[in-house]
């Protein structure tokens, strides 16, 4: 297809108007669409079924060694738990602590601690004049809101096709002890489905910040969430920790995992995985927090799961549900978009998203019209920020929850949205 941009003032009002046509028509069927977070949906739920029914009765209740999960104890988790998420963080069992339903409120606490008790004995960063994080754009919503919540200033870092601008970062942390952290989701990234490359994942373990207190929050949200049977080789990515130890940094970073979307997303189990030193730290004041988090889910998942490779099979059934919804988006993209030059997108290769780049602002004009068609989508701007797009560009699409028939008509009204925003960009720079 003639990229818009270059076919006549003429042409572009005449195509306008005919899509406007088509979307008014849209806009009167009072549809209903929805594709604003990364839900499981309930055919995906459904495969979990079995959790419920995983410790049926009172002599089930019992750890591995012994211990009766029905009490309290074990702030850390059972041994066999601390063993299954730390095959998936890539740590041992010692270093994983098992808390509760999912991996954000460990982030969370894990912000708020080192603000009243400090990073291993430094000084709490509710003491400090000021507290940075970096901020890899775009990136998480749900990331940037914890720190906003503390009031950190948070800093764009631009994402490349291997991760985050790494001369970026090393410069930046090298040089502001304020500094003290930076967001990652290295595999299949929140919105972009990037994978981190070996060298992006060495050079942040090489890093050498200025603040003693620096933490890498590496979220593994997506560490086993192909949508393809076969792993490419350019989406493994490297043991964090390992390089880290190698690098002379064991401390540096904290690694957090979850199943919630592998077993039920209200009531997986979650971790947060360190060195020793990090851990011994966490759980001497998480002593004060708890007497120990929900033993009888965590029984419950290891005797589903009964191991990693029980957690890689159950990946193969959701990648099998997803593997359509994601497929029917991309190919509406590209059949309705492709060519005109309007717009760019990543076809990922595991996670939950689709992130597509509209011309610079028309993100929010398309995001607008999308839900006065009657398709609610992520806020414009949510993957920056203080949901601030510089570009006002940048919108994530989620797939997951619908079906492959609703997906076809709400990718048509996306993709006509995004035409119509477009025209009216262009026909604007020429007035």
């Amino acid at each position: 297809m003639t990229p818009y941009a270059q076919r006549s003032t003429e042409e572009l009002t005449a195509l306008r108007d005919k899509l406007q046509e088509e979307y008014e028509k849209i806009k009167a069927q009072g549809l209903t669409f929805n594709m604003s977070r990364g839900k499981p949906s309930p055919a995906q739920l459904d495969i979990s079924e079995g959790l419920l029914s995983a410790v049926s009765s009172t002599d089930e209740c019992f750890a591995e060694d012994g211990t009766d999960c029905r009490n309290y104890g074990e702030p850390a988790g059972i041994y066999e738990a601390r063993k299954l998420m730390g095959d998936m963080a890539g740590a041992p069992a010692e270093n994983v602590i098992v808390c509760g339903n999912a991996s954000l409120p460990i982030m969370f606490d894990t912000v708020a601690r080192s603000f009243t008790h400090g990073v291993c004995g430094s000084t709490p960063w509710s003491k400090l004049d000021k507290v940075k994080f970096l901020c890899p754009v775009p990136g998480y919503d749900r990331h940037f809101a914890v720190t906003e919540f503390f009031g950190v200033e948070m800093i764009n870092i631009p994402m490349t096709e291997t991760g985050p601008d790494m001369d970026m970062v090393e410069e930046l942390v090298s040089k502001d002890e304020a500094i003290k952290g930076i967001w990652c989701v290295p595999k299949y990234s929140n919105p972009q489905g990037i994978s981190y490359s070996d060298e992006t994942v060495r050079r942040f373990a090489a890093l050498k910040p200025a603040a003693e207190d620096f933490r890498i929050f590496w979220d593994n949200a997506y560490g086993v969430h192909h949508l393809y049977d076969e792993e490419s080789k350019q989406d493994k990515i490297l043991n964090i920790l390992e390089e880290c130890e190698k690098a002379g940094n064991p401390d540096m970073v904290y690694i957090f995992v979850s199943t919630s979307k592998i077993s039920f997303a209200g009531a997986g189990i979650a971790a947060i995985a360190s060195s020793k030193k990090n851990i011994d730290f966490i759980k001497k004041y998480m002593g004060f927090q708890t007497i120990g988090h929900d033993k009888m889910n965590q029984l419950r998942h290891v005797r589903f799961f009964k191991n990693f490779d029980g957690i890689k099979e159950q990946m193969k059934k959701h990648a099998a549900l997803l593997r359509p919804n994601f497929e029917t988006v991309g190919n509406a993209l590209e059949r309705d978009l492709g060519g005109l030059e309007i717009g760019s997108w990543i076809m990922p290769r595991g996670g939950y998203f689709i992130h597509f780049e509209s011309l610079n602002g028309c993100a929010k004009e398309i995001v607008k019209m999308a839900k006065e068609a009657g398709l609610v989508m992520t806020e414009a701007g949510a993957t920056y920020p203080y949901h601030k797009d510089p570009n006002d560009s940048s919108i994530r699409i989620a797939p997951s929850m619908s079906t492959p028939a609703e997906l076809e008509k709400a990718s048509e009204i996306f993709t006509l949205c995004v035409r119509i925003a477009s025209i009216n960009k262009l026909l604007a720079e020429r007035a």
